[in-house]
């Protein structure tokens, strides 16, 4: 079973909304295999969010971690 992904902003225009990745235990691997299958992502600042926590470390994954993957917000 693999990880639900949810993309918004740019990183959705690059990798689509919605969409399934294989499982991996944490979010440096999941940045990396990311990065290898949309490689414009490696070009673009995001932020990744496991279960609505915005991260600053590495995060350990299982699969039933919700993930949101998220442009650079501004604020105003």
């Amino acid at each position: 079973m693999g990880l639900s992904i949810l993309a918004f902003g740019q990183i959705a225009e690059i990798t689509g909304n919605t969409f399934s990745f294989d499982l991996v235990s944490d979010t440096d691997a999941l940045k990396l295999s990311l990065e290898k299958t949309f490689p414009a992502l490696q070009r673009v600042r995001y932020t990744i969010a496991v279960d609505k926590n915005t991260i600053t470390r590495n995060t350990l994954l299982n699969e039933t971690s919700t993930v949101a993957l998220l442009p650079p917000f501004s604020g105003g």
